[in-house]
């Protein structure tokens, strides 16, 4: 059966967090470069074309799909409709977690929005998400000074007893110490001061994949040993004392210990006085709880395809958010991105062959309850391909093309498509958070890859605002992705060849 027409088969999800198991690829680019197609030496992730492809010239690309990519360049550089979306997005409603009012009527105004910008069947659909409540938040270190401690409890942590935990404070520097010290740990407070590395510009990688880990993992393992609480230092490269929040990932099997983030200015300090042979001590109170599950929805608009409307191609990104900052980065542009990729293309009149259906995934950040419930809605249906947009809004770089050398030599050559909108380099390793239980189905995923070299000093923190988005990068990579949707609306494929039943088979096969 073919990839890209592949009929969903009923299967059961594989259960993926948005994060911290989330599946974007996280070693980023570092910005727009020339020379498309793209070929080897750039970096992880970055894969030549085959041997074949190389000795053979890449087909002239089809007139049709070079007036579509000038019409959308020249779009982009008019206007700035997405970035004043977002801004009204931001200042309105501001952030958006999971089980909140402000995310409700972000998902109101998004079908709204849509159904007057002419989009077919715009609508809400139906999911259930869990409703973890922030509370109040407060930290002070007793000793050897004395001083407030800014904290910012990790999604889903529990929270303290209403007095709060009073203990001495063990720092580590990577997790693996946490086995080292054992039972020595048991009746403090962890500090974990697992740093993430500066932004490798040479090989595009963010270093986030790996550091993550303290976050995720870092309670329950702590927990094993009978830690009390675990502060980690927040997950960024960069910091002007910024605190950054995040899901965490509770072993089932083991105690539930409250868990906050610090800054890294913070852990520093920890991992001095330590070092000094003193031994800190901290009172730490988290009001976090975990109300029933709430009613939301995933976001769903469409341009009906001319011929093949039953085959989809969808693009998108999460409308929830974390609760600081506004959730501009994070993912509101990646919303926005989508939204105004399927409006370009039908003010253009530029309406594929398949349809294109904008998703806004709800419960990304805690959950994935969006992402899987619409596989769960939708699997019966041929998806052509996903695209989703969950890296913030740089400067446009390009893509990120599934998991086979074969699947990113078919879009090689229409990377010089994407020259002008500075999005022409395409690497293998493609999809995303939401659209894993689609990939993973076998239906071909794609990320849409801006500059990330400052995504995460913003990242899950206050600073994640909309005066950090650029209308002109926004735009650019809205038409970079209504581009490489109309592509993969439009080309030919291979039909699927149906799967023979065991009743069909020739009699002579059946007996072998």
């Amino acid at each position: 059966m073919s990839r890209a027409l592949l009929s969903l088969p009923l299967l059961a999800l594989v259960a993926c967090a948005g994060d911290p198991g989330e599946s974007t690829v996280w070693a980023q680019p570092a910005g727009p470069e020339p020379a498309v197609p793209r070929a080897a030496g750039a970096g992880p992730g970055v894969v030549a074309p085959t041997s074949e492809s190389v000795r053979e010239p890449a087909p002239a690309l089809d007139e049709k799909y070079v007036s579509v990519a000038r019409k959308l360049t020249a779009m982009a550089e008019e206007d700035t409709r997405a970035w004043d979306r977002l801004a009204f997005v931001a200042d309105t409603f501001g952030h958006r977690l999971s089980g909140s009012q402000a995310l409700e009527d972000t998902i109101d105004w998004a079908v709204e929005t849509m159904r007057a910008d002419g989009l077919a069947n715009a609508r809400r659909e139906k999911v259930m998400v869990p409703h973890w409540v922030r509370g109040k938040e407060s930290a002070k270190i007793l000793g050897p000074v004395e001083r407030e401690l800014p904290v910012l409890g990790l999604g889903m942590t529990v929270g303290t007893p209403r007095r709060g935990i009073t203990a001495e404070v063990v720092v580590v520097d990577e997790l693996d110490q946490l086995d080292v010290l054992g039972e020595t740990l048991k009746g403090k407070i962890v500090v974990i001061n697992q740093a993430m590395p500066p932004y490798d510009d040479d090989n595009h990688d963010s270093h986030y994949g790996t550091t993550v880990q303290i976050r995720a993992f870092g309670p329950s393992r702590a927990a094993k040993y009978g830690a009390k609480a675990v502060l980690i230092r927040s997950v960024t490269a960069s910091s002007l004392r910024t605190l950054h929040t995040g899901m965490l990932s509770y072993d089932e099997d083991l105690p539930k210990i409250p868990a906050a983030a610090i800054t890294p200015e913070d852990a520093e300090w920890f991992a001095r006085t330590a070092a000094r042979g003193q031994t800190p001590k901290v009172h730490l109170e988290l009001g976090a709880k975990q109300l029933p599950d709430a009613e939301s929805a995933n976001v769903v608009a469409e341009l009906i395809g001319r011929e093949k409307p039953e085959e989809v191609v969808v693009i998108g990104g999460h409308i929830d958010s974390w609760d600081v900052g506004d959730g501009s980065t994070d993912d509101g542009a990646g919303c926005l991105m989508a939204m105004e990729a399927a409006l370009m293309l039908k003010e253009l009149g530029l309406i594929p062959r398949r349809t294109i259906r904008v998703v806004l995934f709800t419960n990304e950040e805690n959950g994935l309850r969006g992402g899987k419930a619409y596989f769960e809605a939708h699997q019966g249906e041929r998806h052509v391909a996903a695209i989703e947009a969950d890296v913030g809004s740089g400067a446009p770089w390009g893509f990120g093309v599934g998991d086979e050398q074969a699947e990113l030599d078919a879009l090689l050559p229409f990377a010089p498509l994407f020259e002008g909108l500075g999005a022409g380099s395409f690497v293998l390793g493609g999809g995303g958070a939401d659209i894993s239980p689609l990939t993973k189905a076998g239906v071909l995923g794609l990320a849409l890859r801006p500059d990330a070299s400052h995504y995460f000093d913003l990242h899950h923190s206050p600073a994640d605002t909309i005066d950090k988005i650029a209308p002109y990068h926004l735009e650019r990579n809205a038409a970079a992705m209504a581009l490489m949707a109309y592509i993969l609306a439009e080309r030919e494929l291979p039909e699927p060849v149906p799967e023979t039943t065991e009743s069909e088979k020739p009699a002579a096969e059946k007996q072998g």
